[in-house]
């Protein structure tokens, strides 16, 4: 068990990617701290956990709201006294093109995506700095390197992401923390499960080994770059994308 004994907090845990990270991380001997807003979705993700004898807490929170974040980290510092992983996975699309492009849709990518990220990493690298230990990995995208059509909001807050991950590495490796983030491909996740099949065709062709990634090969990267396997990893994005974009 990789991760034996440690404490992982993973936002959006409620399903997709966050969900299969969680139940992952559980195998290899993690505590497991869900957040979610989806109340439903997260009690049955808890289900899941307990099933496997895991040990979980779960909290509804909304990334955007410091207070929320705070009171979960200090509750699971009080009950389980550390937080050693934190996978920042949540996230939210709403796309279209630039001309067309909403501004309070730009402003609510960019609040959950973005600085959901700086909030919870910026509180719980606090709890990691006090015990001189601790794993941060974000969620980016190909899309954050590449671009895509119609996704200015997405893409930036992706991108962003990565250079709050270097920077990151920088200013906390003295501390014993390591930063790092993965850039999925396309997934089949409950969203991308809606869509046209010819959609999913082309996104598959889009691959040189003719497949779409799961939630479970992005928790897989996840995992590894928890374990003491990446110690002399920082700073890095990790693409999982099946060669999308070679």
């Amino acid at each position: 068990m990789r991760l034996k004994e440690k404490v992982a907090v993973v936002t959006g845990a409620a399903r997709g990617i966050g969900k299969a990270t969680a139940l992952k991380f559980a195998k290899e001997g993690a505590k497991v701290v869900l957040c979610d807003l989806s109340i439903d979705s997260l009690q049955e993700a808890v289900g899941e956990l307990k099933d496997m004898e895991a040990e979980v807490l779960a909290y509804p929170v909304n990334v955007t709201k410091r207070e929320e974040i705070q009171s979960m980290v200090d509750d699971v510092v009080e009950k389980w006294g550390s937080v050693d992983i934190l996978v920042n996975n949540a996230g939210i699309t709403a796309d279209n093109q630039l001309l067309k492009m909403p501004e309070e849709d730009f402003d609510k990518v960019i609040d959950i995506n973005l600085k959901g990220v700086y909030n919870c990493s910026q509180i719980v690298a606090q709890a990691m700095v006090e015990q001189g230990s601790g794993v941060i990995l974000n969620a980016s995208s190909v899309v954050g390197i590449y671009g895509n059509f119609g996704q200015t909001n997405y893409a930036a807050t992706k991108w962003g992401v990565i250079g709050m991950t270097k920077t990151w590495a920088k200013e906390l490796g003295r501390k014993g923390i390591r930063v790092n983030a993965v850039a999925p491909g396309f997934i089949l996740t409950p969203m991308t499960e809606k869509m046209p099949d010819k959609v999913l065709d082309m996104m598959r062709d889009k691959s040189p080994i003719k497949q779409l990634g799961t939630p479970e090969d992005i928790a897989n990267a996840y995992a590894f770059l928890a374990s003491d396997e990446a110690k002399f990893i920082t700073g890095t994005v990790l693409s999982v994308d099946g060669g999308v974009v070679v």
